[in-house]
């Protein structure tokens, strides 16, 4: 019989109550489902008064057929990832220097890198988009980028500073008692381990700012959001839906690849648990140790030397 360590096994009330508790929520479950697409197919009267057939009716799907409809949403589909990929990049970048700023043996390098920080993370990003584009004077392209990457940098910085402050102390010691220099400390020895370390809190965060770029539609960028608001505007508020589900797809499609990569790359950062490395010697006993007989029960001591 296994014994159950952390917590006592349900008894049989429990179970059944589990069961009972499983079952009543997969019915709510699915009567929200189908209240949903009973709502969205029932017909409905618009503001002139005018009945209107189904968010399901094969009239507000005709549009699917134009060839023109899926080229702009494609076009808007490689704006997005164009952005989101520049501001990734730039947003690793300025994370980086940020955590060096607020790790620096400096009192005013810490300051000033403090201020800019907090001053970043207190903005919207939509405000940060639109005020790179009014102060800088950038176009929509680069006042989205800039806007992602200022933001989402600052939010990396703090992760990867985070993580250096969790390393054992040793690391920075052992790196100065070699010789190496403060700056030559943090390069060499702590920021890897705690990127690695960091890596999968910084592609979830990756996955925020790929969302973060339908908020460039402020500066006018034909991103993935703003196609869907200018084919409403195109073929009519008929085919508001239909173009919603459209974007949501892709919308789906792309972040859910990211939270997918963001997955793999935090199974494989680091260690598994309960595997041994390549070339560790393989241990014997409970939890790895290994059994020593004592003396006397069947082990019997070398003789002395004499």
């Amino acid at each position: 019989m296994s014994l159950s360590v952390l917590y006592d096994a349900p008894g049989p009330k429990t179970r059944r109550w589990s069961v009972i508790a499983s079952i009543g929520g997969i019915i709510l479950i699915v009567a929200f489902f189908v209240w949903m697409y009973l709502t969205l197919a029932a017909p409905r009267v618009n503001a002139n008064g005018a009945a209107q057939p189904g968010m399901f009716d094969p009239s507000r799907w005709d549009i699917v057929a134009l060839p023109d409809l899926w080229l702009s949403f494609l076009n808007g589909t490689v704006a997005t990832l164009q952005m989101a990929a520049v501001a990734a990049a730039l947003a690793i970048l300025i994370g980086i220097l940020f955590s060096f700023g607020r790790s620096s043996r400096y009192a005013w390098v810490r300051a000033i890198t403090g201020v800019i920080l907090e001053f970043v993370r207190g903005i919207p990003v939509l405000l940060m988009i639109f005020f790179v584009f009014l102060v800088f004077t950038a176009g929509s392209y680069w006042s989205g980028v800039f806007g992602l990457a200022l933001y989402n940098g600052a939010i990396i910085g703090e992760a990867l500073r985070a993580g250096v402050k969790s390393l054992p102390r040793g690391q920075r010691e052992a790196g100065l008692s070699v010789g190496l220099t403060p700056m030559k400390t943090w390069a060499l020895i702590e920021f890897p381990q705690a990127f690695r370390q960091m890596l999968p809190i910084i592609l979830a965060q990756l996955v925020v700012l790929l969302k973060d770029t339908s908020l460039a539609f402020i500066v006018s960028y034909p991103e993935l959001a703003r196609t869907i608001s200018l084919n409403r505007t195109f073929f009519g508020s008929r085919y508001m839906f239909t173009l919603f589900v459209i974007g949501l797809v892709i919308y789906l499609a792309l972040n859910l690849t990211m939270s997918w990569i963001a997955r793999f790359v935090a199974r494989r950062s680091g260690p598994r648990l309960g595997k041994a490395l390549p070339n560790t010697p393989r241990q014997t006993g409970i939890d790895g140790t290994r059994a020593i007989t004592l003396p006397g029960r069947g082990f019997e001591p070398p003789d002395p030397p004499h």
